[in-house]
């Protein structure tokens, strides 16, 4: 009586299958470097200069310690590369900022990049769809997103601009019934013109406001605002300004 085959014995060694949720980190790379270059194709020239005076620099300086031009050629390129992957970073970050320009809800991405301290919501806590009745008209809605710290609260308005200083204003007067008078309470408003804030330059903007408040008391206020809610009028079917673009920020520090 013959027995049943044995199931073959899988390799230790053997290639696990890839999961499509969880990408690799040069795969994430090449995710990020094909986005930047979209955004600004004078990246690799950029990286290319930095590694070639960094190289020259290095090589140079050790040539005088060390006389072996091996030595010093590899030492010179090791710093070389680190200083092209910084000014890919850097200049892949304002890439992605500048691909969220003028992009709704693109607040709630660049809020990510808030330094700790910080507690913020990622939907916005107020939002006006005007006129817009479909996906296409979602740059027409007007939305408020609400940030706590050491400064205060930040109530950061996006979208056309009656319309986003009227819930600014709004939301200013919630806040401050809530959080009490002695909370500051600062208004920005992302975009283009003179009393507005870009959008690369918002997290720099909010992090150089007075620090007013302490750890205890920022947390006891976004406790405090949470509880609040959100008002939220009616949004046309099919758009949602939770849906805000997200960036990725371990692709930026290469995880």
């Amino acid at each position: 009586m013959s027995s049943a085959p044995e199931p073959a014995k899988k390799s230790r060694f053997s290639r696990q299958p890839k999961d499509p949720n969880n990408p690799g980190r040069l795969s994430q790379f090449a995710t990020l470097w094909k986005a930047s270059i979209k955004q600004n194709p004078l990246i690799p020239l950029w990286m290319a200069a930095a590694f070639i005076v960094v190289f020259l620099v290095v090589t140079f300086l050790l040539h005088l310690i060390f006389d072996s031009y091996i030595y010093t050629g590899i030492i010179g390129i090791i710093f070389g590369l680190l200083a092209a992957l910084i000014v890919f970073g850097r200049l892949a970050e304002r890439a992605a900022y500048g691909a969220l320009d003028g992009q709704a809800g693109g607040t709630s991405a660049v809020l990510q990049g808030l330094r700790r301290g910080w507690y913020y919501e990622q939907e916005p806590v107020a939002a006006e769809a005007g006129r817009a009745r479909k996906m296409s008209e979602l740059s027409n809605a007007a939305m408020v997103f609400r940030a706590v710290g050491k400064p205060g609260v930040v109530l950061i308005g996006e979208g056309p601009s009656g319309a986003a200083r009227k819930l600014l204003e709004s939301e200013r007067k919630r806040v401050s019934r809530v959080a009490g008078a002695e909370v500051p309470v600062h208004l920005l408003r992302v975009g283009a013109g003179d009393d507005t804030v870009k959008v690369g330059e918002l997290t720099k903007t909010m992090n150089k406001l007075d620090k007013k408040l302490t750890d205890a008391e920022v947390q006891a206020v976004n406790k405090r605002l949470r509880a609040l809610g959100a008002t939220k009028p009616p949004i046309p079917k099919g758009m949602d300004p939770r849906n805000a673009p997200r960036m990725d920020r371990k692709a930026l520090r290469g995880r």
